[in-house]
């Protein structure tokens, strides 16, 4: 037994921790969770907890439905809304494995570790920092009628007593408590729409993170009457729900990503990563946006990028190499603004660093920036500059997703299949539906 789970033990004896709840997360991103007594924990840390693994999205087929969490002892935190008035309750991460104790290749958690390994082997750190986005509502949903959010409010709007900064103070609380740092917290552009952004980590640590925040969340929302969405474009006419994130790779101490004198600071390295992501972006975008949701949110305008293309101080772009401050030169960083918060944070964060070292890898020359307002362009102009769109569904993700090796590679056979499943499915069960737009379009005119 190592020292984090000597820790863990201790602290659950010495705090009167009753329920221990292991999380795990399926293929899709919805988190698990299974509640052990403290007295089974020490056996879970050597031996794991047996479950089935058959009625989990994505993990196993039925005739290998044996498997085993190993709780990650790293990621003990006493969960802040449980225990207030009642039995104290802690959380851990687990790692899925098979009964011989190797890992799954169906664990989101085993797809990212195996490419940040990748990164390793070249001498890199993958290091994230997600900007998470989310709308709140009143908790009356009706079947047909649109959800009202809880406010008419706007950018960095400040309003008087109003829901969403009590319920932003009320959730970072309970983020730092878990000891998740926040960076900053805002009003959206959307009503009742906010925006937490989160301190960077390394990518397994983050994902791990946005899991947790999306929890706490809802739990808070919930406690407070009110209804937590990370829907991509749950309203028409109103922005959708982004989680801008930006991405370095660090050799040591060192930023991969800077140098000096270079323009924007920006490094060989991180000219090829950009250019990977860009090469690729259409082969990974059924991951990064994985609902069908996710494309009207792409295509609606606004700030949602829907070119493949980058810039400097363009908000129009997939890719931004945001300005950094003077002095903090080693914040160099690239920002990808296309993922949406409603992703498995593993796959997405493993596909955005496996196309990004593929441009490292492969020397991809980076093309030039887009210095307009892309969507402002017409088609022809974007033609002319070399600038291709994003997927405009999920049904166009999805086929070319199926011809990449690169996914294919870095999700694993398992994951890669069950997942175009999957999405076949989500699109062929969207394209049997009769929409509300159709009934008021044709209905009477037909």
């Amino acid at each position: 037994m190592d020292r984090q789970q000597e820790f863990v033990l201790r602290t659950i004896e010495e705090r009167d921790i009753r329920f221990v709840r292991v999380w795990f997360t399926d293929v899709l991103g919805t988190l698990k969770s299974v509640a052990i007594a403290p007295a089974e924990l020490e056996g879970a840390f050597a031996e794991g907890i047996g479950f089935d693994g058959s009625v989990i999205e994505g993990l196993a087929r039925v005739f290998e439905a044996d498997m085993l969490l190993r709780p990650d002892a790293a990621t003990f935190q006493v969960l802040p809304w449980r225990g207030e008035g009642g039995p104290t309750t802690a959380r851990m991460f687990a790692d899925i494995r098979l009964p011989d104790g190797t890992p799954s290749q169906a664990d989101p958690r085993t797809v990212l570790r195996r490419a940040m390994s990748k990164a390793g082997e070249q001498g890199f750190t993958f290091y994230t920092h997600p900007e998470i986005e989310f709308y709140l509502f009143k908790p009356d949903l009706e079947p047909g009628r649109p959800p009202q959010p809880v406010d008419e409010a706007g950018f960095f709007d400040h309003v008087p007593y109003g829901t969403a900064h009590d319920f932003r103070r009320a959730a970072i609380t309970r983020l730092e408590q878990m000891g998740i740092s926040v960076e900053f917290s805002h009003h959206e552009g959307g009503p009742g729409q906010n925006e937490i952004d989160l301190r960077y980590a390394d990518a397994l640590s983050t994902a791990d993170n946005v899991m947790t925040f999306r929890a706490i969340v809802k739990e808070t929302a919930l406690e407070r009457g009110v209804f937590a969405s990370f829907m991509p474009k749950p309203l028409v006419g109103q922005p959708g729900s982004a989680m801008h994130t930006h991405l370095s790779l660090f050799d040591g101490d060192s930023n991969a990503f800077y140098e000096a004198g270079a323009p924007y600071q920006l490094s060989k390295t991180g000219r090829q990563f950009i250019a990977g992501l860009l090469v690729h972006a259409n082969e990974i975008s059924a991951v990064t946006n994985q609902w069908v949701n996710s494309y009207k949110r792409i295509w609606s305008g606004g700030e949602a990028p829907a070119h493949v293309c980058w810039g400097h101080n363009n908000r129009s772009a997939m890719v931004r190499v945001p300005m950094h401050k003077p002095g903090k030169e080693q914040s160099v960083r690239v920002e990808v603004r296309s993922i949406d918060s409603a992703c498995n944070p593993y796959l997405a964060y493993a596909v955005l660093l496996a196309a990004g070292l593929k441009g490292i890898e492969e020397s991809y020359e980076l093309p030039p920036e887009a210095e307009d307002d892309v969507w402002q362009l017409t088609d022809r102009e974007r033609r002319a500059m070399g600038i291709d769109p994003l997927p405009s569904s999920l049904d166009e993700a999805i086929r070319i997703m199926e011809d990449s090796d690169l996914v294919a590679e870095t999700l694993g056979e398992h994951v890669f299949d069950f997942f175009l499943r999957n999405k076949r499915a989500e699109w062929s069960a969207y394209r049997e539906q009769v929409t509300q737009f159709e009934l008021d379009q044709y209905l009477k005119r037909l």
